[in-house]
Parts: C-alpha cells; sequence; structure tokens
C-alpha cells in the first residue's frame, strides 16, 4: 500500500518542545546495551538459555527453577537471554512470561534491546505492542525505538504501517532526529518509493535537519535497485557541494550493481574515481568485494582478473577470495579449472581450507562425478584438513541425486567414526534422496532419526513424505508418520492434515477422513477452506450428499469463505447428482459469503457437460442478469447441448432470450439451429431466428441471401 505525505509531518515538531531524552541519558542507556556482550557467558544466562530450549518438555518443575533464576538476574543478563535466543518469537514469549512473574519488573533497556531484536524481523505487530507497553509503563521511547518497529513492518511488507509509526511518534511527543529520518528513508527505499524518500529528504532539510553519509547512502541504494545508476553516480557527485563526502560503502554499493550486470568495465572506473575524487584508495577490502560478487553472480573469469590484479597491486588475497573464485568455477562446470587454482594456491603458500576444498567437492557432485568426490574426500584427509559436517552434506546430496541413498546413509550412520556430526540438511538431504527413489519406509526411518537426534522436519518436509504414502495408496501410514511426528514436538499444520485426509479420500476411505477431521478438532488444528473443499468431493465422489452438505454449511458456520476450488467441487459434485435444487440452496448461502461471479455459469456448462441441458435451461435467468461475454459463452454450450439431444427448438428459445437482453448469438451457431429447425418443419422459427440478425445489421451466410 503506497504512503501519503501526512506521514512527513512529524518533521514538523523538529525543534519544538517535544519529549527527548537528553545526552547523558542515551550514553547511559548505550553504555548499558554495550554492556549485554560481556553477560552472554555467565552461567545464569546459559542455564536459563537451557531451560528455555526443554520448552516442548515443559513442567511445574522447570518453571520454578526458571522462575529463582530470573529473580537472580541482572537486567543486562535478561538482555542476554532474549538475545542468545535464535528464534526472536521465543525472546518475546520469554519476555512476557517474565513480565508476570511475581516482584519482578523490566528494567527499561530490556525493551531496548528487545525491540533491537524485533525490529531485524517481521515480528512488526510484537514489536508494536512493545512500544504501547513501554508507553503504559511510562518507560522514555527514543526516536530509535519508533524506528525499530518502522523496520519491522517494513520486513513484513507493511510500508503504510510503517510510515504510520511516525505518527505515533509525532503523538507521542518525541522529537525527530537524524537516525528516525535515515529509518524513514531507508523504509521508502525498501519499498520502491525513491521518489517519496527524495521528498522526504528535502523535507528535512528545510525543517534543519542535516542529512549524513548514512542518508545518501541509502538513497544511492535505491537507484541501484531500481536501475537508476546514472541518477546514483550523480548523487555521489552532489554529496560534496552539500557538506557530506561519499565514503567507502557509497562505492560498494555501485560496484555490486555493475558486478551484478557483469559491466567490468564500469567497475574499474569507479575504483579509479574513489581515488581521483574521493582520495579512498582500493585496498584489500575493495578487492575482496569486487571478487566476492563477481564469483557470486557466476562471473568466475573477471573475478579471477581481478584477483591477479590484486596480487600485482600487493594485496594479499586469502583463502576465502580464492575459494569463492573456486566455487564460482565448479558451479559453472569448469572442475579442471577450478584443479588449476587450487593448485596454484599450494605453490604459492596458501593451502586451501576445507571451504575451498568443499567447493571442488561439490562441484564434482553437481558433474555427476560423485566417486571422484569420494577420492577427494580422503585426499582431504591424508592433507591434514578435516571435513566439516558440510562438506559430507555435499557429499550425501552428490549421491542421494544420484540415486544412492542407501550409501549415503551408510556413511551418515559412520559420523562418529569419522568425529564429524550431521545436522538437519544433512537428514533432510538423506531423507528426501529415498524419497525420491520411492524407499517411503527408509525415508520415514530417517526421519524418525533425525528427530532423535534433536532436529525437527518442517511441515514442509512432513508434508512431501505423507503426500508420497498417499499416492501410494498408503494413507494409514501417512497418518501414523504424521501423529509420530506430532507427539515428538515436530510442527505438523493444517497442509499436513488435509494431504491424509485426501489421501485417505483417494482410497475411498470416507470414514477415515472424517475421523482425522475430528482429531483436527481435539488437538485445536483448525481445518481450512481446502480440508473442507477435500472431505466434500469425497463425500460427493460416492454419492453421501447430506453429509457433504452438512459439512459445507459447517465450514460456513465456522466463518471459513469458500475458494474458487470449492464452488467447482460442490458444483461438479451435485451436479452429476442431479441435485439442482440442493445445488442452488447451497449455492446461495456461499454466495452470501462469498462471491463468484461465474458460479451459475458454471452449473450450465456442467449440467449441460452431464446430459442435463432442460435442467440447466432453468437457471438460465440468472446467468442473462449480468449479460457478460462469459454468460454468452455459457448460452452458446446450452444451444449446442440441445442440438446434439436433437430438440433444435429449445435452442432457437436460448437464442432468443439472448437477443432480449442484447446479447448477439453465434452467427455459425445459430445457422446449425436454423437448419435443424428447417429440417423438422419449424420454418417460422428458422426465419424469426434469422430475421433478427438482420435487424441488427448483421449479415447473413450467402447460401442464405440467394
Amino acid at each position: 500500500m503506497d504512503c501519503k505525505e501526512d506521514d512527513f509531518k512529524v518533521l514538523d515538531s523538529f525543534g519544538k518542545s517535544g519529549k527527548r531524552v537528553n545526552r547523558e541519558e542515551n550514553v547511559g542507556i548505550y553504555g548499558r546495551i554495550e554492556g549485554v556482550e560481556e553477560e552472554m557467558r555467565h552461567p545464569l544466562v546459559k542455564e536459563t538459555c537451557r531451560l528455555i530450549e526443554r520448552q516442548s518438555a515443559w513442567n511445574p518443575k522447570l518453571d520454578i527453577e526458571l522462575r529463582r533464576l530470573l529473580r537472580s538476574m541482572k537486567p543486562q543478563q535478561v538482555c542476554a537471554v532474549l538475545r542468545y535466543q535464535s528464534d526472536e518469537r521465543v525472546a518475546l514469549k520469554f519476555f512476557y512470561w517474565a513480565d508476570q512473574q511475581w516482584r519482578y519488573r523490566h528494567d527499561p533497556i530490556v525493551y531496548y534491546v528487545l525491540l533491537q531484536l524485533l525490529g531485524r524481523t517481521k515480528l512488526c505487530q510484537g514489536a508494536k505492542r512493545i512500544l504501547k507497553l513501554m508507553a503504559c509503563r511510562r518507560i522514555p521511547r527514543r526516536p530509535e525505538d519508533f524506528g525499530c518497529v518502522m523496520v519491522a513492518f517494513s520486513r513484513a511488507g507493511h510500508l503504510r504501517k510503517a510510515m504510520q509509526i511516525l505518527t505515533v511518534m509525532q503523538r507521542a511527543g518525541t522529537e525527530p532526529d537524524l537516525s528516525i529520518c535515515n529509518t524513514a528513508i531507508y523504509v521508502l527505499v525498501k519499498g520502491n518509493k525513491i521518489e517519496k524518500a527524495l521528498r522526504f529528504l528535502e523535507r528535512m532539510q528545510l525543517v534543519g535537519i542535516t542529512p549524513n553519509v548514512v542518508t545518501y547512502n541509502c538513497l544511492i541504494r535505491g537507484y541501484c535497485d531500481v536501475h537508476r545508476i546514472e541518477d546514483a553516480l550523480e548523487l555521489i557527485a552532489e554529496m560534496p557541494y552539500n557538506g557530506c563526502y561519499p565514503d567507502k560503502v557509497s562505492y560498494y554499493t555501485m560496484i555490486v550493481f555493475f558486478c551484478k550486470q557483469k559491466q567490468i568495465d564500469k567497475v574499474r572506473e569507479l575504483v579509479a574515481k574513489m581515488s581521483k575524487d574521493s582520495n579512498l584508495l582500493p585496498d584489500q577490502v575493495t578487492y575482496n568485494t569486487i571478487i566476492h560478487m563477481l564469483s557470486k553472480h557466476g562471473h568466475a573469469d573477471e573475478a579471477l582478473g581481478f584477483l591477479r590484479e590484486a596480487e600485482e597491486r600487493g594485496f594479499g588475497v586469502d583463502k576465502v577470495g580464492y575459494s569463492a573464485v573456486v566455487d564460482s568455477f565448479c558451479k559453472e562446470g569448469r572442475i579442471d579449472n577450478a584443479k588449476e587454482l587450487v593448485n596454484e594456491m599450494i605453490v604459492k603458500g596458501c593451502p586451501p581450507d576445507v571451504v575451498t576444498y568443499t567447493a571442488v567437492l561439490n562441484g564434482f557432485c553437481l558433474a555427476g562425478r560423485i566417486d571422484q568426490a569420494k577420492t577427494l574426500l580422503q585426499h582431504m584427509y591424508k592433507h591434514g584438513c578435516k571435513p566439516n559436517t558440510v562438506t559430507y552434506t555435499v557429499l550425501l546430496n552428490g549421491l542421494c541425486q544420484s540415486g544412492r541413498s542407501a550409501e549415503a546413509q551408510e556413511i551418515m550412520n559412520m559420523c562418529e567414526e569419522w568425529w564429524w556430526k550431521p545436522n538437519a540438511i544433512t537428514f533432510s538431504v538423506v531423507m528426501h534422496g529415498y524419497r525420491r527413489e520411492g524407499k517411503l519406509s527408509e525415508a520415514c526411518d530417517v526421519a524418525r532419526e533425525m528427530i532423535e537426534a534433536g532436529f525437527f522436519p518442517s511441515p514442509v518436509e512432513i508434508n512431501l513424505i505423507i503426500r508420497s504414502l498417499c499416492q501410494e495408496g498408503r494413507a494409514d501410514e501417512a497418518k501414523k508418520f504424521m501423529v509420530e511426528c506430532l507427539k515428538k514436538g515436530c510442527s505438523v499444520n493444517v497442509v499436513n492434515f488435509t494431504t491424509v485426509i485426501h489421501g485417505f479420500c483417494q482410497n475411498n476411505e470416507l470414514d477415515a477422513a472424517l475421523s482425522v477431521l475430528d482429531d483436527m478438532y481435539l488437538i485445536n488444528k483448525h481445518p481450512d477452506a481446502v480440508t473442507y473443499t477435500t472431505l466434500i468431493d469425497g463425500l460427493g465422489k460416492q454419492g453421501r450428499m447430506e453429509e457433504a452438505i452438512d459439512l459445507a454449511n459447517k465450514m460456513l458456520h465456522r466463518g471459513l469463505l469458500p475458494t474458487a476450488v470449492t464452488y467447482r467441487t460442490v458444483i461438479h459434485r451435485f451436479s452429476q447428482q442431479c441435485r439442482v435444487d440442493d445445488l442452488l440452496k447451497l449455492l446461495e448461502k456461499m454466495l452470501s459469503r462469498q462471491g463468484c461471479k461465474t458460479a451459475y455459469n458454471q452449473v450450465i456448462e456442467k449440467l449441460c457437460g452431464l446430459g442435463y441441458p432442460d435442467e440447466a435451461y432453468k437457471l438460465l435467468g440468472k446467468v442473462l442478469r449480468t449479460a457478460s461475454r462469459v454468460d454468452a459463452n455459457t448460452c452458446h454450450i446450452l444451444i449446442e447441448s440441445y442440438l446434439k439431444e436433437g430438440n433444435p427448438l429449445s435452442s432457437y428459445k436460448v437464442a432468443c432470450r439472448m437477443f432480449n437482453r442484447n446479447l448477439i448469438p453465434d452467427l455459425k451457431l445459430c445457422d446449425k439451429v436454423r437448419d435443424r429447425l428447417m429440417q423438422g418443419g419449424r420454418v417460422e422459427e428458422a426465419d424469426k431466428l434469422m430475421l433478427q440478425f438482420v435487424e441488427r445489421g448483421h449479415k447473413l451466410p450467402q447460401h442464405q441471401r440467394a
């Protein structure tokens, strides 16, 4: 959604009296926040995080222990616990839990740190609630805090709501500063609103907020994102006149753009411009940036050229730079070039590390040269370079892609002997390798091993196995596997249940499918419209129409909106049974909740296809209310259906009703109707039909004019 210029009015409050955290207080806050890092290794923090990780096996005893730890922790240690969490939703949950404990109150620093964390995520509503809670607790809110909420909304794709935070800040009486202005420009640039970002820049300058290099770098990034590179170059040229000189980030942003576009001459020009115009001499970081970006985007030869240039200028390119070029060669299938570069590294006294070898090994796997990849793995051990989990995962993936999943599992089972530990990706690679080979029992076994090792397959991965089992008619096994995953703490969603239901419906095991639906209610997994549609289709297929009607009514009663597939399913199954009256009643209910312009068109066309044109004719009035091109096509299908049944008189009636609604039927089709009418002795109707075309200025076929 677009943003309005009204959001810029917050700048009008600049320089006026407002709520502001003074400089001394800000320094104190920042100092305390920086102290959080020192608390990350504190035993209290580690033990608290360990208990939080056991939340799936939560019990009152653990809750008591966590409360005891909370009372002993300093504010910085609570912040360290929040930062320790890999999932910010868990951090937010812990924050609320702690806030509800007796005789405990969060220090302001905890709010500030949590907002920083949420600003890196899409948890915009959670961030906004924390901001409101700060107001309720009378905790000073800085412009940076509002900025964190803005960024969260921006990450979630809500540009309009992100910019509305400026209005919230204005109402709170917090005076804007350069940091919030930079955040607003960043949000607008990320939302592809570069022109609005420029207008915001003009507005902030008018009220006396001077932009800095961060401001301009955001705009440069915005220009590059929309491929307006000339404007970006012009902005860099203007920066010194505005009292702000470009830094290396300004140039690196455009260098990255030119690297993506493979415009190597432009990259060289920009490097020269850095040195000439801004006295920013290209250093090792500059060359590493260029080498990595070119390698990442598949320009290995160009990256190698800059690597050579860096070495000529005396900059030592490290293993990471070489590995990037090696990886790029391997991904292009140029294994020999990659091997030459690896040998060159050894000669130059820069022995390849595990990353370099892994890149080459991946290249062998991509080329289908699995045996050579295995040989390279042994070579790594001989030369004192120990393969890591990533290396083994790459090899296992190559084996599985080649249909050698059993061999991959053997290597994974020997992981302890070779001193490496499989991760979630390793297990997933082997599991899906078996699945692709149709060895579903083995795939399920690997999934169980994965869970026992402490890794949980995602709902998508679970669904892939469930669907494969159902496709083989093994819906019972699919349900058993899903329930097993659920009991062991895996995240099982509605899609997984719906897939199992669909599997039972495909096997005509409707009672089993309905039983799964009941199970969903029991464990509070709310079925969606797709779930109900699947069951309605299965019931309709077996002719259990009353149950299908009850299920459709239940779906509507629960506030679920029918989809286009729901309409097609209901129309198809009820038309098959010629239950037109029941169908119409159900359609009226569905249409009152969710409109579908072509619902009655679909009914008529389906009835015609099933050989019930008379039933379809009764609904013609509902279609001719709108008299659109789609309605004309529906009428043509009905006309053809009557012709196939040898009833041209009814076809004639349909055509007349079209004329009455100012819809012109297809002339060639009506010519067929005329011929059939003439053959049946209906000369008067045949002439009237053609006369209506003449009255509307249409030319008749040549044989009729004669």
